[in-house]
This record gives C-alpha cells, sequence and structure tokens, in this order.
C-alpha cells in the first residue's frame, strides 16, 4: 500500500503490518520488501543513524514501495521535519503524552512548510487556510503518516484528546515503556496491562484512529490484542526475528548433534534392570 491507502485503512480499522527496521545493511530492504509488510517502521530514538543514512535508508524503502515510517528522537516537530526532508513516508512520535505534542508534530507532518503564526492559525483554525493553500499542502503531505506512541499512564490518561487531534492516524502503544509507567516492568500478561492495552484500541477505535502495540514476544498474544481492536499490526524487528531465529536453530542444531556423538551404552547394559 501506499501511504494514503495505508492512513486510510488505519482510520477505516482494516489491518496494516509493518516490523522494525534497525539495521542499516543495503541488503535489508529486499528481505522488508519479501516478508509482505505494508510498511517500515525506522528507528531513530534508540539507534545511532546519522541524517545521511538515514536518508539513503528512506530513499531505499521508497524506492521499493515501502513507505518508511521514522520514529523520532523526541517530540520535536523540527526533527520531524528533518526526517520528512530525508525522504520519511511519516512520522512516529515517541513517549507521546498530551494533545499539544501531538498537535505540534500534526503541523510538522501534515502541514508542511508553513511555520510560525501561519502554521498555528492553520492549526487552531484549518478553515483559515486559502483553497488553494489547502489543496497544495494536501498533495504535498496527505500521503504523510502520523503515529502517537502511547508508552505511559498519563498518555492513556490523556489519549480521548490525542486521538481527537486532526492528523493523528493511529497510537501505538510502547509495551516496555508502558508496563514501567504501571509498575509493573515486562510483565505483559498481567491483568493490568491487559487491561490497559484494550482500553488504548477502544478509545483509538472510538476516534476512528488506527491502534496497534509493537510486540515480538508472542504471536498468538498479538492475535488476541489483534482480535481486541488492534489494526497495526506491529511486529518485533529485524534483529530481534534475526536472533530469535539464530538462538533457536543453533539450539536445535546442538542438541541433535550432541545427541548424536554421546557415547551409547553397550546394548547388554540398556537390558540391565
Amino acid at each position: 500500500m501506499n501511504g494514503r491507502e495505508i492512513i486510510a485503512a488505519l482510520h477505516a480499522g482494516r489491518r496494516v503490518y509493518s516490523s522494525a527496521i534497525v539495521a542499516t545493511s543495503p541488503l535489508w530492504p529486499n528481505l522488508a520488501k519479501q516478508a509482505g509488510i505494508d510498511f517500515v517502521f525506522v528507528d531513530t530514538e534508540h539507534t545511532p543513524v546519522d541524517r545521511e543514512t538515514l536518508s539513503w535508508t528512506c530513499q531505499t524503502y521508497n524506492a521499493l514501495g515501502l513507505p518508511p515510517v521514522v520514529r523520532l528522537p523526541c517530540n520535536d516537530p523540527f526533527e520531524a521535519c528533518k526526517v520528512l526532508d530525508a525522504g520519511a513516508g511519516g512520522v512516529i512520535g515517541p513517549y507521546l503524552e498530551t494533545a499539544e505534542q501531538a498537535r505540534d508534530l500534526a503541523g510538522a507532518v501534515k502541514f508542511r512548510p508553513l511555520k510560525g503564526r501561519r502554521l498555528q492559525e492553520a492549526l487552531r483554525d484549518p478553515n483559515s487556510l486559502e483553497p488553494e493553500l489547502r489543496e497544495y499542502l494536501e498533495k504535498r503531505n496527505g500521503d504523510k503518516i502520523l503515529i502517537a506512541q502511547i508508552e505511559s499512564v498519563p498518555a492513556l490518561e490523556n489519549l480521548h484528546a490525542i486521538c481527537s487531534v486532526p492528523g493523528v492516524d493511529a497510537v501505538l502503544i510502547g509495551p516496555h515503556d508502558l508496563s514501567c509507567s504501571l509498575g509493573i516492568p515486562e510483565q505483559y500478561t498481567h491483568p493490568r496491562f491487559d487491561d490497559s492495552v484494550r482500553s488504548i484500541f477502544r478509545i483509538a477505535r472510538e476516534h476512528g484512529v488506527g491502534a496497534g502495540i509493537h510486540y515480538w514476544l508472542d504471536v498468538d498474544q498479538e492475535v488476541t490484542w489483534s482480535k481486541a481492536g488492534g489494526n497495526l499490526v506491529m511486529h518485533s524487528s529485524d534483529l530481534a526475528t534475526f536472533s530469535r531465529t539464530l538462538k533457536k536453530e543453533i539450539g536445535e542444531l546442538r542438541t541433535r548433534l550432541e545427541e548424536e556423538s554421546r557415547p551409547k551404552r553397550p546394548q547388554h547394559l540398556l537390558d540391565l534392570p
């Protein structure tokens, strides 16, 4: 799907599939394309990626028809403009807690290149835009995706207001930070965590906003949550999947080969009581 199709699907409640990309090797983009995902989540919050590398990464995924949605290092509209200038197909705002933060990011993602007082006027009242300017902004930015990452109790408390901000296309739960904010670190099967996930999904869908959780531990759990209202299926990451698969296969090889090489007891000893 292209950016406009992804945005439409998120708001309509249709499922969209993605995975996080951490590695910057030129071999990864084709692998991601072959995986059948709809867009890639490119991280710059926890990954040391410079602007030139990020631009190369975004341009490559764009060329393959996979919109690269970039998680910012912080909720700064100037950072959002920088990654969009690099070729990002959208932005993920990390640890977003207020409607004001969401509005500022919407200004950068949906109203670029407006700035200053003109931008603030447009955010307060989109009807203040001249018809020609409105058409120009829609043509330029209508395919840019904005995702608010919900990772704390304050974000959950403010979620109705966050999801009411025009331009927010989806919310994405960051499970590790949310579990810590709830006081139950990494207890993803805890009833309070499960209730929070379901509540976030319910509120988002009430507002016609897409909803998902970035999860990697248990596909069955991902399916359960998706059936409970999540339509943004953000599964694992390239490095996590590589590590998990390699660990499993090396473990299987060790077990089978070491069993074969282990000295066997003579048959007459095996028959002893």
